[in-house]
C-alpha cells in the first residue's frame, strides 16, 4: 500500500491514528506482549519502527483475522 501526504499535518494525523505501540498492538491482537515479540522475531509481523516498537494498525487488523481463524482451528475448546 502506498501513502501520499500533501502536508506535514496530514502525515502527523495519519501517524497518530495508525501507529500503535507494542502494548496497544498486543491489545488489538488479544495476545501478550511476549507473544507479539515472538511474532516479530519469527517474521510473521513486521514492526513499522523498531525502538520503541510501533505497528501499523492496518497490518495488525490483517494479522488479527489470521490469528482468530487459527485459534478457532487449533483451540476450539476456547469458544
Amino acid at each position: 500500500m502506498e501513502y501520499k501526504f500533501k502536508t506535514t499535518e496530514e502525515l502527523l494525523t495519519f501517524l497518530n491514528k495508525e501507529l500503535l505501540s507494542a502494548a496497544e498492538a498486543a491489545g488489538v491482537l488479544d495476545i501478550s506482549k511476549a507473544r507479539l515479540g515472538q511474532l516479530v522475531k519469527d517474521g510473521k509481523l513486521v514492526a513499522a519502527k523498531e525502538q520503541p516498537k510501533m505497528f501499523l494498525k492496518s497490518m495488525l487488523l490483517e494479522k488479527k483475522d489470521e490469528l482468530e481463524s487459527l485459534r478457532k482451528k487449533f483451540r476450539p475448546y476456547d469458544e
